[in-house]
């Protein structure tokens, strides 16, 4: 399977009351990740061509980040996908290399031109899949 990373740093506005990353953000981290995997392997036709739109999360919080602290997002999708949909494994490890969020995002693929789904054909999937 094909790994994406990138890393982000908290800012302020990342922030809730509690004084860590707020949830919210999270999910929209995870939406940021997979659209850079995205970007970065699928070609310059299919990318104008298509759109992913989440169906599910399911997220794991397992530990707090603050303003200033940067983590390393982590993401690979380890089966083929069935029909439209597909399900991304997202990792968000800290400096200290422990997982500070997991979660796991159900996919599906768009046609932006009618707004209708779309079966996933091998040859799109493959990047993500390592093939």
């Amino acid at each position: 399977m094909s790994r994406f990373t990138l890393s982000i740093t908290a800012s302020a506005d990342d922030i809730d009351e509690l004084g860590h990353v707020n949830n919210a953000v999270w999910v929209r981290w995870i939406q940021e990740i997979a659209v850079a995997h995205w970007e970065a392997v699928a070609p310059a036709d299919q990318r104008a061509a298509y759109v992913w739109v989440v169906t599910r999360h399911e997220i794991d919080y397992r530990g707090n980040v603050v303003a200033g602290e940067t983590v390393t997002g982590e993401t690979w999708v380890p089966e083929p996908p069935k029909g439209a949909r597909f399900d991304r494994h997202v990792r968000f490890l800290g400096a200290d290399g422990r997982v500070k969020v997991e979660a796991v995002t159900t996919w599906a693929l768009i046609d932006r031109a009618t707004g209708r789904l779309l079966r996933v054909r091998p040859e799109m999937a493959a990047p993500f899949l390592g093939g």
